[in-house]
This record gives structure tokens, sequence and C-alpha cells, in this order.
């Protein structure tokens, strides 16, 4: 097994480990929303989607919003692959 498919399966179980709203806010992020942005699609306040970001990155071991980014598109990429 490579080193890629060993963090592909760390990062997957990552994923898992997100709560539905921790989710919403990563695919936020995802689609290059701003903070106050994800908050009011989400009837959220701001600094809610603040915690959220922190429990998340933390979660995928990451240390920013665009690390958190590029492994949710990282993991979105393994799937399209394994499955088509």
């Amino acid at each position: 097994m490579s080193t890629t498919d060993v963090a592909g399966r760390d990062l997957k179980t990552a994923l898992g480990g997100l709560t539905p709203t921790q989710m919403k806010v990563l695919e936020g992020v995802n689609s290059g929303l701003l903070n106050k942005q994800i908050a009011f699609d989400l009837g959220i306040a701001e600094a809610t989607v603040k915690a959220h970001m922190t429990a998340l990155m933390r979660k995928l071991n990451v240390h920013n919003r665009t690390q958190a980014a590029i492994a949710a598109q990282s993991l979105v990429q393994g799937l399209r692959s394994a499955g088509g």
C-alpha cells in the first residue's frame, strides 16, 4: 500500500468523523464562501462557523481553511477515481 493510499484513507476517516454541520461549513469553504456567507446560508452566527472551522481543521489535521478545502477536494477526486 502506498503512502498516498494511507493518507487518503486517513482523510476519509477524518471526514467521516465530521458532524453534518461541519460538513456543510466545509462545503461552504470549498465553494469559496466567507464565514459570514456560510453563517447566513446555515442560519447560524459567524462565531459558530468559526468554532466549527476550528473543530474540523483539528479533525482533518490541517492548519488553515485552504488546506481544509484541498483535503475535501482530494477526497472527492479519490472517490470519483475509485468509482469510475
